[in-house]
């Protein structure tokens, strides 16, 4: 598919933010598995349902356009995911994890919290108000999300981290 207008690049960002949510259903799970942190582990669980309610959205947007909900792959949420297997497989300690499993968290919450920023005035100059608002609602979402993050990392207890080669 050519790129030639402003609704054709409006569907390819939504398709890669519907690939992202997508994927981070599964990685959220996996970031729950892998903490020990009862509080952070409890936010990933809820955010997992809540980036449900986000691939609804985007299901939604796409009927409103009467078009299929297709997810392109994103390179960038690639590199997330491996970048996080990649450290697992160094052995970290489990208080590690935990502060690795923040950064990772707020890495793809800034990355989300970006596409949407780039979604929103499209779908307003494209006169989807409706469209417009629920990705804003998302956002909103995610910044929450960040927030709560970034508070955890700001409150994390340092200690003696080590990596086990």
């Amino acid at each position: 598919m050519s790129i030639d207008s402003t609704e054709d690049l409006f569907v390819s960002g939504l398709k890669h933010a519907y690939y992202t949510e997508q994927r981070l259903v599964d990685a959220l799970d996996e970031l729950e598995s892998s903490s020990s942190n009862e509080e952070l582990k409890s936010g990933f669980a809820e955010h997992r349902e809540e980036t449900q309610q986000h691939i609804d959205r985007i299901e939604q947007v796409f009927e409103q356009l009467d078009a299929d909900a297709e997810a392109e792959e994103d390179p960038v949420v690639e590199g997330m995911i491996q970048a996080h297997e990649e450290f697992m497989d160094q052995n970290p300690s489990d208080q590690a994890i935990d502060r690795f499993n923040i950064a990772a968290g707020q890495k793809s919450e800034h990355y989300e919290i970006a596409t949407y920023g780039n979604l929103i005035p499209m779908a307003d100059q494209l006169g989807m108000d409706d469209v417009a608002d629920m990705l804003e609602e998302t956002m909103r979402e995610e910044q929450d999300e960040l927030d709560t993050l970034s508070q955890m990392g700001e409150e994390f207890d340092y200690g003696e981290l080590t990596v086990s080669e």
